[in-house]
């Protein structure tokens, strides 16, 4: 009987050490420090994000392949009657490829784009958000909470049509963090 149960919990130890090594290379993304902050009359986001590219990635990337990721935030008023009421949500989407002829990087955020030499210095970019404008300060009422999710991800479904399928199942293309909540309190309207 003893010998079964030891024999049990091995198994059950390697299964979920199994799960836990398969979890942590799927995803290669995570938001290592994020706040929001006013700027002007509204609120913005500040972040920083760690991020790793599988090889099938950086190759796709090379092979000029556009390759497209997104930060996604919200703000939500929490309601104890009810779920919470989003107030603002907002995303930020980023668009990395290479161009051959030039030899360059070129990230693209929004309508907005700039080359690089490397790949490196473009994620460098890439994953520092800053002064990212979530909502006018006149959305929220000053001295209130207010809850804040965050996340960075690959968006695979922008990809072209050969790749989609290439993708499905692949654990190279899983790349997306943990939402990161957390409370901030509202800033009074500044006087004008």
């Amino acid at each position: 009987m003893a010998d079964r149960l030891i024999g049990m919990f091995v198994r059950f130890m390697l299964v979920m050490s199994l799960v836990t090594s398969l979890s942590a290379h799927a995803s290669d993304a995570a938001i290592r420090y994020a706040e929001i902050v006013t700027e002007g009359s509204e609120y913005v986001i500040n972040a920083d994000v760690s991020l790793k590219l599988s090889e099938a990635v950086i190759d796709a990337i090379d092979q000029a392949v556009p390759i497209n990721f997104v930060a996604e935030a919200s703000i939500e008023s929490p309601r104890w009657y009810w779920f919470d009421a989003t107030l603002a949500s907002e995303r930020l989407e980023f668009s990395l490829s290479y161009h051959p002829m030039t030899r360059s990087y070129r990230l693209a955020i929004g309508s907005l784009h700039q080359d690089f030499e490397t790949l490196d210095s473009a994620l460098e970019t890439m994953t520092r958000i800053r002064r990212w404008a979530i909502t006018p300060m006149k959305t929220l009422v000053p001295g209130e909470s207010y809850n804040v999710q965050l996340r960075f991800r690959l968006e695979t479904e922008l990809l072209p049509r050969p790749f989609q399928v290439s993708t499905i199942g692949s654990r190279d293309w899983e790349i997306e963090s943990d939402w990161l909540r957390w409370t901030f309190l509202a800033s009074p309207i500044p006087v004008q």
